[in-house]
């Protein structure tokens, strides 16, 4: 899945990003209201964490301008103020949750895992198929009872696959939301990790689940057909 985090004190950012980072989660990161509306306009995301208060245009200001174009990115609020009317001021803007700050970075993902699940039509934390099983809360995934050990970029790989179950996925959609603007690999990579995760998931067991299409891309489902 792919993050934006919009939040413009320095350390809070970094470490947030890097803490999501390990979640598995793709992040782009900004510290303004306009670069926020930016990337927001230029990215598919699949969720952002957005600071209300903020330099240029505040959070609120970017929030009602993605929903005014027609953009649905879910959209978690962080902000200092508490009061009801702030949260209804918020979420009348269009937000889809509101944490308050300071705040355990444990209930930011919490609130982070149940967003992308509705996203996705999702109600629980486990992701299956056959006998795949990836557990968002956890973060372990097992394939007919056996353990599987990925890397985080392998790990963000199946999830997104596992979400988009049955839907057959381009390279550019799998490099929107796998990936990050820091990436830089080659034309390839996407078939690369693809191997990799083909080789712990698939090939030690007779039923196969990543299936490719020529000239259109990949899909995760039970039935080759």
């Amino acid at each position: 899945m792919r993050l934006l985090l919009v939040e413009d004190e320095r350390a809070l950012r970094t470490v947030l990003a890097e803490r999501l980072k390990k979640e598995g989660y793709s992040v782009d990161a900004c510290d303004n209201g306009d670069d926020a509306a930016a990337y927001l306009q230029g990215a598919p995301y699949d969720l952002a964490v957005m600071d209300i208060m903020l330099p240029g245009r505040d959070g609120l200001s970017v929030l009602r301008e993605t929903r005014a174009a027609g953009r649905d990115t879910p959209v978690l609020l962080l902000t200092a103020r508490d009061s009801i009317e702030d949260r209804v001021r918020g979420l009348d803007a269009g937000a889809d949750d509101y944490l308050v700050k300071p705040f355990a970075f444990d209930e930011l993902v919490a609130r982070v895992r149940v967003l992308t699940r509705r996203k996705f039509n999702s109600s629980t934390n486990l992701l299956t198929a056959a006998d795949l099983t990836l557990d968002c809360a956890s973060r372990t995934v097992t394939r007919g009872g056996k353990k599987i050990a990925l890397s985080a970029k392998e790990y963000a790989l199946l999830s997104y696959l596992l979400h988009n179950r049955d839907i057959v996925l381009t390279r550019e959609q799998i490099e929107d939301h796998v990936w990050n603007y820091d990436y830089e690999g080659g034309s390839n990579v996407i078939d690369v990790y693809i191997r990799l995760l083909r080789k712990k998931i698939d090939d030690p067991f007779p039923r196969k689940l990543i299936h490719t299409l020529r000239g259109q891309g990949y899909v995760l489902r039970e039935d080759p057909d």
